[in-house]
């Protein structure tokens, strides 16, 4: 069978084609080879090895399973990312997150970054990678999503990242100048759990109590006792939950707060700061 046959294949089993993307990167990754390669030698045979875990992974897919599992990487902010089915597969989306912290945190000044629920290490590792001079702290409450994050950082040869385990601030001490998460937010009833790649997600990464709301509260209470004064929260939250966070925030004395939305005009993160003192504000 050529790549190109192989890319056209549909499996006995499946009900429709996968997505193109889907089978390429499944091939690439069974020939160990680029997408770019596959283009350039569509008329090339797949050895035979190849082609049965190629054939054994888009089985897998037809059945849910997420590629980023499958092929066990996934890029988010252009580095590439080890993930497991342990934590959440980085989102795209999340980018915004990220291009949020930086616009608040200056390139040239030291400053200490506390990112909740680092899963991956996705967040952390884009902000340390903009940030050199800054020390990001990655946060988890699992121990093998900690040596994840920290397998990701070395593979990326960055040094200005630490690791704590915590169940959000319970464990951390000390004042910050900017604390990210995205933390799970999904109710525990919602029927999207039941559906796609978010079946095979953990769940400890996504459901959040009956309302989506249980991490977010418990940040948004915690972490003004661990930032300075006019220091940043920045939080990614669901769809529909902007109001929510925005009155959770003010509710915790929190000002300046923002709302922002991703690419698609879905409300999808808040940014907040401290009250600033006299000396802070001059």
């Amino acid at each position: 069978m050529t790549i190109q046959e192989a890319l056209a294949y549909q499996h006995n089993s499946a009900s429709s084609p996968l997505a193109r993307l889907d089978c390429e990167v499944l091939l690439a990754h069974s020939l160990k080879k680029t997408r770019t390669y596959l283009k350039t030698w569509p008329e090339k045979s797949v050895p035979d090895n190849a082609l049965s875990a190629y054939l054994a992974l888009l089985q897998r897919r037809t059945d849910g399973e997420p590629v980023a599992y499958l092929v066990g990487t996934r890029e988010f902010w252009s580095l590439d990312l080890a993930v497991n089915d342990n934590t959440l597969i980085p989102r795209p989306e999340t980018e915004h997150l990220v291009e949020a912290a930086l616009s608040k945190i200056p390139p040239n000044q030291t400053q200490h970054i506390l990112d909740l629920g680092t899963g991956t290490g996705a967040i952390a590792i884009a902000i340390a990678y903009e940030r050199p001079l800054c020390t990001v702290t990655a946060v988890d409450c699992s121990p093998k999503a900690l040596h994840l994050a920290q397998h990701n950082a070395q593979k990326h040869n960055l040094h200005n990242l630490q690791y704590q385990h915590s169940d959000w601030l319970t464990q951390i001490q000390g004042l910050y100048d900017v604390i990210i998460s995205n933390p799970p937010y999904i109710a525990s009833n919602d029927p999207h759990l039941k559906q796609g790649d978010i079946r095979f997600e953990p769940r400890l990464a996504l459901v959040s109590g009956t309302d989506g709301m249980h991490a977010l509260r418990a940040i948004i209470h915690s972490a003004h006792a661990h930032l300075h004064p006019g220091a940043y929260l920045i939080l990614e939250h669901g769809f529909d939950q902007q109001a929510k966070v925005i009155h959770t925030l003010n509710k915790h004395g929190y000002v300046q707060i923002q709302g922002l939305q991703d690419d698609q005009g879905h409300a999808r993160l808040v940014v907040a700061q401290t009250m600033c003192s006299e000396s802070c504000a001059k």
